[in-house]
């Protein structure tokens, strides 16, 4: 019998399908976490992890051990993308997670913890084309997955820094910065995250595009996005 192929999911449907068990559609990514008392008891939390993916494991789970909290990610490698095999294997991780008496959450923000994010480096280009490999050597970056395009992020080989993508830019722009940060948030934790940003002496400069992002800058104008998965596809 000939084997399904995985199906990706939309920006939505990968949101819906894994919210009420704890986890959070990142950057094409599922994300959860895990909290321990110990690296030992991290360490069980990861082997249940991989025992739940089984033969998927390999293409599909990666995580971070800490003496406080696993941090467990689900995506498909082959499709740099969240497929429905990812919505079954979290379904399946966190019953395997609950087996030792633990429970996958989305890792509300307080004063001890902050809540699940990914960070993106964001460079306004006229010419991206010509400046995208510069970056892509100087980081020792690969394209993510098949997506080669010019305007598709970077990625680290190692999972361990932050994505670059480019804008194009129609004008040069020596007014304002072109290098800017993109900090991905769940779509539950941006409205918290912008008034902490306020309340920081930042101001809001832009919300045209939101729930997609939010422009904030700091006292002097240096700007960041917070961003979310709602707002770029449609329903």
């Amino acid at each position: 019998m000939a084997i399904e192929p995985e199906r990706v999911l939309r920006m939505r449907e990968a949101s819906e399908a894994v919210e009420a068990i704890g986890w959070r559609y990142l950057l094409g990514t599922l994300r959860t976490t895990v909290a321990v008392t110990s690296l030992a008891q991290g360490s069980v939390v990861a082997t249940k992890a991989v025992e739940a993916c089984a033969t998927d494991a390999d293409r599909h789970l990666w995580f971070d051990v800490r003496a406080d909290k696993v941090v467990l990610v689900l995506q498909s490698l082959d499709a740099a993308a969240v497929t429905d095999v990812d919505a079954e294997l979290a379904g399946r991780v966190s019953l395997a997670v609950r087996e030792v008496g633990l429970e996958t959450a989305a890792d509300v923000a307080s004063e001890a913890s902050r809540a699940l994010q990914l960070v993106e480096i964001g460079v306004d280009a006229i010419d991206i084309p010509a400046v995208r490999p510069f970056w892509k050597a100087v980081f020792a970056y690969k394209d993510e997955g098949k997506n080669t395009g010019p305007t598709d992020a970077l990625v680290d080989p190692q999972r361990q820094g932050p994505a670059i993508w480019f804008q194009q830019m129609d004008a040069p722009r020596p007014q304002r910065n072109r290098i800017h940060f993109d900090i991905c948030v769940p779509h539950d934790e941006a409205e918290r995250r912008i008034a902490a940003g306020l309340a920081a002496g930042g101001r809001l400069t832009y919300e045209d595009e939101a729930p997609a992002f939010w422009v904030l800058a700091d006292p002097e104008g240096n700007e960041v996005c917070i961003t979310t998965w709602q707002g770029r596809q449609p329903d």
